[in-house]
């Protein structure tokens, strides 16, 4: 009796089939094409500098031709007489020769990546102007897994490249943000800022950054407030109440246990004046270590993404959702002793005075001899340098 209707059903079935391919089709043709380009384009414009490759054993084995390039820069500081430069010269091993990797980069990252940070004091959220007052390059190695994050002197006074025919030459560090942002119109290269400061590191340091992302101390504030806010432990007080009339309150804050809103520690990480810029940079990174503590909670991991894509527009990077994502699958897995945090040694370091041709004066700067400054550099990308007994980690 059924055998009448048994026609429509294989009618039906393959209606059904001939259906699921096409869905099948349309997806795998166009819907998942659009999705793929969207998760792995950049969300900001690209730095367009050569990546960081790294040095591998067997192309030098078999590439005689294989050089590695040694840029020749001069710095000479004006109007300070440098203790530095009867010092001995410091001898820097030869940077460390990458092996082949024998093992396969965590959550599907490259094996480095360099990620040149900037805090940009402003309020502005299209960072048309302001100055990139604190500056960090993180080495993120998907392998081991570790992240070195190296301090970089906001006053470090450098050659900035690119805008010589607007009559700058140099500058402070911090200003090449300023010098490279749409406002000014002195720089036409990509990235705008921090293409800029990224060329401005590479010139003078040999350090290319992969990527960036800069966020005004606004944006963090709210980043800190999302999550719930902060708890950081302080061995000792830290005052940062005002010194003189104009010095703002950045608070007063007790040893032991606290909890900061994004206010707080906002202004926790500004504090310097009793101190010094090394104490504020130590002061960041106890913030920083509370932030990923915060991150990795069971009640915030799941919400990182949803977190992520609430700031879309208010942060520059050209970190694509792509990255953003193996960056989040790599938090996770660092241990604390392989978060690691340097500045630049004190003793390569002077702090004085040097002529500025744009202000036409005598302007306070931090001084180096760029040489020097670039044999720890090398360090640093052969993951030679600092290591952790000579670093702060992370409790």
């Amino acid at each position: 009796m059924d055998k009448p209707d048994q026609p429509n059903q294989r009618h039906r079935k393959l209606l059904l089939l001939l259906g699921a391919f096409i869905t099948i089709v349309f997806i795998s043709v166009i819907l998942y094409p659009r999705a793929r380009d969207t998760w792995s384009a950049p969300l900001g414009p690209s730095l367009d500098l050569p990546t960081n490759t790294p040095i591998i054993q067997a192309q030098i084995e078999t590439d005689e031709n294989f050089v590695i390039p040694t840029p020749e820069i001069e710095f000479t500081p004006t109007s300070v007489e440098s203790p530095l430069e009867n010092s001995p010269p410091t001898k820097f091993p030869n940077p460390t020769t990458i092996p082949t990797p024998t093992e396969n980069p965590l959550c599907g990252g490259p094996p480095l990546m360099y990620i040149l940070g900037m805090g940009i004091d402003t309020k502005d959220l299209s960072y048309t102007y302001g100055l990139a007052d604190v500056i960090r390059i993180a080495r993120v190695d998907f392998i081991t897994p570790r992240v070195t994050v190296l301090s970089i002197p906001r006053d470090l006074w450098v050659e900035i490249p690119e805008i010589e025919d607007h009559g700058i030459t140099h500058g402070k560090i911090n200003q090449s943000f300023f010098y490279g942002g749409p406002g000014m119109k002195y720089y036409s290269g990509p990235g705008a800022g921090p293409g800029l400061v990224a060329r401005t590191i590479n010139h003078n340091m040999d350090l290319r950054a992969d990527h960036y992302g800069a966020l005004n101390m606004y944006v963090f504030e709210e980043i800190i407030d999302a999550v719930g806010g902060i708890d950081v432990y302080l061995p000792e007080d830290v005052d940062g109440t005002p010194v003189d009339k104009h010095t703002r309150d950045m608070g007063y804050f007790y040893a032991g246990n606290n909890h900061f809103n994004g206010e707080q520690a906002v202004k926790f990480s500004r504090i310097r004046k009793r101190y010094s810029d090394y104490k504020r940079v130590d002061n960041q990174n106890l913030v920083i270590c509370a932030l990923k503590e915060k991150l990795l909670s069971p009640r915030i991991l799941p919400s990182i993404p949803k977190i992520i894509s609430s700031f879309h527009g208010s942060v520059l990077t050209d970190l694509s959702l792509e990255q953003l994502g193996q960056l989040a699958c790599l938090l996770p897995k660092i241990e604390s002793e392989n978060l690691i945090f340097s500045s630049l040694p004190q003793d390569i370091l002077e702090h004085g005075y040097t002529y500025s041709p744009q202000m036409k004066n005598q302007t306070y700067a931090t001084l180096t001899e760029m040489e020097m400054l670039r044999g720890y550099i090398d360090q640093f990308k052969s993951g030679d340098w600092p290591d952790k007994q000579g670093e702060s980690t992370c409790p």
